[in-house]
């Protein structure tokens, strides 16, 4: 069924149509609410409370990318649980992002020292990512990660088109910054030299 169809279907109470739309969307929701939150539970409960909002919001959608709709509400949805967090001061991001998944896939082939090398690097890029504000990490995500364009990222964020490419910009360079800060850390494909 196309998504249209089922905007439309969900948009006339059609649950299961809504529930459609949910399994399509689900992976990108929980991937965008992990790499901003850092942890798993914090992760499932965003991408949760997103599909609710949505279900109470189709109503008010009023065409396009339904995607960028739908990643608005999610990034919406994990800057709430990111402030209570803060104010709650439950722990702080770097101790969350410890918990989360890697960014690089395993690979059941490597040796031992690759994985090592692996599994460090992933550290240090959801250490990196940890230290870019918000705003920054969130576009960092939506592009690099999540793969979308820049209009969907304009959509997703509420944000001018000037305004994601200039939090995309300073994000990656605050990467690139802390990246060779802790160039040591990099395997040795990843340093540069001077």
């Amino acid at each position: 069924m196309e998504e249209q169809e089922l905007i439309s279907r969900s948009q006339a109470g059609d649950i299961e149509s809504f529930n459609l739309l949910v399994e399509r969307y689900q992976r990108l929701v929980y991937n965008l609410s992990l790499r901003m939150l850092g942890n798993a539970g914090t992760a499932d409960d965003a991408a949760q409370d997103t599909f609710i909002s949505a279900y109470k919001a189709i109503g008010k959608f009023r065409g396009g990318s339904f995607k960028a709709w739908l990643l608005r509400i999610a990034a919406n949805s994990c800057h709430d649980k990111l402030r209570v967090a803060r104010r709650a001061s439950i722990t702080s991001l770097d101790g969350l992002l410890e918990e989360a998944g890697d960014f690089i896939r395993d690979d059941a082939t490597e040796s031992p020292e690759a994985y090592a090398q692996r599994r460090e690097l992933s550290r240090l890029l959801r250490s990196g990512m940890a230290h870019l504000p918000e705003d920054q990490r969130l576009v960092v995500i939506l592009s690099d990660i999540q793969g979308l364009s820049y209009e969907e990222i304009s959509q997703a964020t509420g944000s001018s088109l000037g305004t994601v490419k200039s939090r995309l910009n300073r994000g990656r360079a605050r990467m690139r910054d802390f990246l060779l800060r802790h160039r040591e850390l990099l395997p040795a494909e990843f340093r540069q030299h001077k």
